[in-house]
C-alpha cells in the first residue's frame, strides 16, 4: 500500500456541552470532550472492569453550530474525522501538545433535547452534517 490514511470513527457520550468560539469574519470552532468505554471481565477476580478514554473533539463552522444547538452533556453521538496534534505554549513558556479529533461527519444517536418535560420521546428534525440538494434539481 503506497498511501496513508488518517481516519477516526468514534461512538461515545459528550463529557460536556459544546463550547463555541467565534472569530473575526464569522467563522467558528466548537469543542467538547467525548467519552468512549471499554468493558471486560477480570479473569483473576471475576469483576467487571470499565475503562474510559477521553477524546478532544473539534468541529468547525456550520457543523459546530448544529452540534451546539442539538447536543448536550451525556448525549450519544457517532463521529468521523481525523487525528491532529497541535503544539502550543503554556503561560510558563513550556511547549505542550494536544491531540484532537477534527470531525467532518456526525450522526446524533440520542439527545436529551429529544425528551420533553414529561419524559415523552419527541423527535425534532435534526439537520444532517451534509446537506443534500433538493429533489427538483435532479436531471430525471
Amino acid at each position: 500500500m503506497n498511501g496513508t490514511l488518517n481516519k477516526v470513527i468514534l461512538i461515545g457520550h459528550l463529557g460536556d456541552d459544546v463550547k463555541l468560539h467565534y472569530f473575526d469574519g464569522g467563522d467558528c470552532v466548537g469543542r467538547f470532550s467525548l467519552a468512549t468505554n471499554e468493558s471486560y471481565t477480570n479473569k483473576n477476580t471475576g469483576d467487571r472492569v470499565t475503562n474510559t478514554e477521553w477524546h478532544n473533539i473539534v468541529l468547525r463552522n456550520k457543523a459546530a453550530e448544529i452540534c451546539e444547538k442539538y447536543l448536550s452533556k451525556g448525549d450519544k453521538v457517532y463521529l468521523e474525522g481525523k487525528i491532529k496534534t497541535r503544539k502550543w505554549q503554556s503561560k510558563e513558556g513550556v511547549d505542550r501538545y494536544t491531540t484532537e479529533v477534527h470531525v467532518n461527519e456526525f450522526t446524533f444517536l440520542s439527545t436529551k433535547k429529544q425528551t420533553d418535560a414529561l419524559g415523552k420521546q419527541i423527535t425534532p428534525e435534526a439537520p444532517k452534517a451534509e446537506e443534500t440538494p433538493p429533489d427538483d434539481d435532479l436531471p430525471f
